[in-house]
């Protein structure tokens, strides 16, 4: 095995393993931080808004994909109040299996449940209204995460679009803890780029405590 596939494995199998040990708790999605949900909720729906027909925009509200949902915190409180349907996926087996609790009442409309990493995934072509991607990109590889972008592109229906949403830092940094990236603005936006495509609208995340890094939400089609 070549060095680099070595690496690579390590890369993964070691994320894999941080977050079988989480709790299935928000605080536990949210690495300690459980109290800037509602913070991040808000401002995700400030910024999809627009781009949804029923915010003047040209995207329908039929169907969505929540990439690296956890245990449903994005499913419950953004998407299944604007989508008629909700798709989940996650390397976690456990999380998913949480994710009824968790939502409640409205875990009827969530359609499909996949459990696998995202460099493994491929979505059904002309699926997706919404393609939401959060603080799940840093584990992929630079060429892993070109490639399942450019997967996406082609998962969404007419008009459809994909919200990035992660931390950017001021350069690349490497967390050994739960083994992931944390890659700058400018190297997300490469990479973006190198996908084929387009940026249609970028933002920052407000109201976040200074401890955390910057938080930027890409709209991409």
């Amino acid at each position: 095995m070549a060095e680099e596939e070595r690496d690579e494995k390590k890369f993964y199998d070691d994320a894999k393993k941080y977050w079988k040990d989480i709790p299935l708790t928000i605080n536990g999605m949210l690495g300690g931080f459980g109290q800037i949900s509602v913070t991040d909720i808000n401002g995700s729906r400030a910024f999809l808004r627009p781009f949804l027909t029923i915010g003047g925009g040209s995207t329908g509200t039929k169907k969505a994909i929540d990439c690296g949902s956890g245990i449903g915190r994005i499913t419950k409180r953004l998407l299944l109040p604007t989508f008629d349907s909700v798709d989940m996926v996650e390397l976690t087996q456990d999380f998913l299996d949480g994710a009824e609790q968790h939502i409640g009442e409205d875990f009827k409309r969530v359609d499909k449940q996949f459990c696998c990493g995202l460099q493994d995934f491929t979505p059904e072509k002309g699926k997706y209204d919404v393609i939401w991607i959060q603080w799940v990109i840093g584990h992929l590889t630079d060429d892993h995460f070109v490639q399942f972008l450019q997967r996406c592109r082609d998962g969404l229906s007419e008009n459809g679009i994909i919200v990035l949403k992660d931390n950017c830092s001021p350069e690349k940094v490497f967390d050994d803890t739960d083994s992931s990236y944390m890659r700058t603005r400018e190297h997300t936006l490469e990479l973006i780029v190198k996908s084929g495509l387009k940026l249609l609208n970028s933002q920052k995340q407000k109201g976040f405590p200074k401890a955390i890094y910057d938080v930027i939400m890409f709209a991409l089609q």
